[in-house]
C-alpha cells in the first residue's frame, strides 16, 4: 500500500526558510500530480503548490509565488517544497497529497508536518 510521509517542518523566524519533503513508499508516481496543501488553525485547507510527476510542470497559489518552489526527485520518490521568506501567515500544518493526472480529486494524503513561523 502506498503511503506519503512528510518531514521537514519546524519552527523558523519570519524571513527564514524551510524545506519540506514528502516521500512515497511503494510504487512510483509517473501518472500522478503531487501537491502540497496547508491548514492553519481556524481556516480551511488551502492549495499551496503542485507538480506533475512526468514533466515537472508546476502550479502555485498566488500567496506563495516567488517564495516557494516545488520540485521532485524521481529516483527518491520524493517531492520537496522549498519555502523561503516565510511569513507568520505561512504557519500551518502542511500536507502532501497525490492525484491521478486524469482526476481532479486528491485521493492519497500524508499525515502532515507542522510549520511554525515566529514574528
Amino acid at each position: 500500500q502506498v503511503q506519503l510521509v512528510e518531514s521537514g517542518g519546524g519552527l523558523v523566524q519570519a524571513g527564514g526558510s524551510l524545506r519540506l519533503s514528502c516521500t512515497a513508499s511503494g510504487r512510483t508516481f509517473s501518472n500522478y500530480v503531487m501537491a502540497w496543501f496547508r491548514r492553519a488553525p481556524g481556516k480551511d485547507r488551502e492549495f499551496v503548490a503542485s507538480i506533475r510527476w512526468t514533466d515537472g510542470s508546476s502550479n502555485y497559489a498566488d500567496s506563495v509565488k516567488g517564495r516557494f518552489t516545488i520540485a521532485r526527485d524521481n529516483a527518491k520518490n520524493t517531492v520537496y517544497l522549498q519555502m523561503n521568506s516565510l511569513k507568520p501567515d505561512d504557519a500551518a500544518v502542511y500536507y502532501c497529497a497525490r492525484r491521478s493526472i486524469v482526476m481532479s480529486r486528491y485521493d492519497l494524503w500524508g499525515q502532515g508536518t507542522q510549520v511554525t513561523v515566529s514574528s
